[in-house]
This record gives structure tokens, C-alpha cells and sequence, in this order.
């Protein structure tokens, strides 16, 4: 139960770090989802700039049979490497985006 409320706090503390890169004025807002009963957590961008509307997920983590899924990373950080500075086990990681295949091939779990 310790090793799951730590990698939550992990993916939170991730999540919150890049909800910071949004400008304080902007139209745009950077909304965090937390869903710790069923162990899924996000942040999207919702909003308008000038006349077009903006929505889309920029980060994505599930928690599954004890190991973080990074379903969808939509910055230019390794989200990965945070989540192992943070005390996440590499072998607890799993690169969702990545085919199951050519998860064998990186040094992170398969599944």
C-alpha cells in the first residue's frame, strides 16, 4: 500500500510541475484530473485562443497491477526519467504509448 501511495504522489507531483509551464494569463486552462479510486490522472488543456477552440490532453498515467502506465506524453520531457528521480522502480514503468511489441526493446517494463 506505501509503494502505491508513493508513485500516486510521484505521478501528482509530475502532473502539477508541468500544469506550471501555462501562462497565468492565459485563455487556456491547464486542468488536472485525479482520479485515485480508479488510479487515473491527467492534465488537459481546455479553452479558446482567439477564435479557436483548444482542448487536448497533454499528459496521461494510469496505475495498473502496481506499475505506472504513461499512456500519452504530450510535452518535450521525459516524464519517464521524472517519475525514477521521484523513487519509481524503472521496472514499475511502462510505456503505454509504445506498441507491446517494441516494449522489449526499451529498459522499462512491458506490461
Amino acid at each position: 500500500m506505501a509503494k502505491l501511495e508513493k508513485y500516486r504522489d510521484a505521478i501528482k507531483q509530475v502532473i502539477r510541475n508541468y500544469q506550471q509551464y501555462t501562462k497565468a494569463d492565459s485563455p487556456v486552462e491547464a486542468q488536472i484530473m485525479f482520479d485515485t479510486e480508479h488510479d487515473h490522472y491527467q492534465l488537459v488543456h481546455v479553452g479558446w485562443e482567439k477564435q479557436r477552440r483548444v482542448y487536448g490532453c497533454v499528459l496521461h498515467f494510469d496505475i495498473k497491477n502496481e506499475k505506472i502506465w504513461v499512456q500519452h506524453n504530450g510535452t518535450e520531457g521525459n516524464v519517464a526519467d521524472e517519475l525514477i528521480d521521484l523513487g519509481v522502480d524503472k521496472l514499475d514503468i511502462v510505456l503505454g504509448f509504445h506498441s507491446p511489441y517494441k516494449r522489449q526493446f526499451t529498459e522499462f517494463a512491458v506490461g
